[in-house]
């Protein structure tokens, strides 16, 4: 009776498996209108705006050169928010936006509570009587981080580099 039992058990896994397969590999080559609003909703997540334009990068056989003004050199925490997107190992480029309308839903946003940086994504802009805001989530995170004032924004992440 075990040995049947631990059959139905492998047998049961290996269906589980091959078919979560299926759910994730059958839809990687589908455009997003394909896909079911559940199957969306687990691929499709907001990009970040396009802040190098294809002038500002000269690549040589030894070397690439990425042309941007007043960026910075970031390193992260490692809280996990933003796996895979972002690992404590990995190298930033920030630069300060100017204003509001520079930035974007998918932007990656660095802002500041008390004496701490915080690196999320923005998932929502919006206006409220206190004017423009945004709300900043990590990509693992359960709930949103509430609305973020562009006066808390220090750095927006323009490349991450591994």
């Amino acid at each position: 009776m075990k040995k049947i039992k631990a059959l139905l058990v492998s047998i049961l896994a290996v269906v589980f498996v091959i078919s979560a397969s299926y759910l994730v590999y059958s839809n990687i080559e589908k455009p997003m209108s394909q896909l079911s609003n559940i199957e969306a909703s687990f691929f499709d997540k907001p990009s970040p705006a396009n802040w190098i334009k294809e002038n500002q990068i000269q690549v040589y056989r030894d070397k690439i050169v990425i042309l941007i003004p007043n960026a910075t050199l970031s390193r992260y925490a490692a809280t996990k928010s933003m796996d895979p997107s972002i690992d404590s190992y990995a190298n930033g480029v920030e630069i300060t936006p100017e204003s509001p309308e520079q930035l974007h839903v998918g932007d990656i946003i660095a802002y500041q509570v008390d004496d701490s940086f915080i690196v999320h994504r923005i998932i929502e802009i919006g206006s409220d009587d206190k004017g423009w805001y945004c709300i900043p989530k990590g990509d693992n995170a359960v709930q949103n981080d509430g609305k973020i004032r562009f006066e808390q924004i220090k750095y927006v992440t323009i490349a991450i580099i591994y």
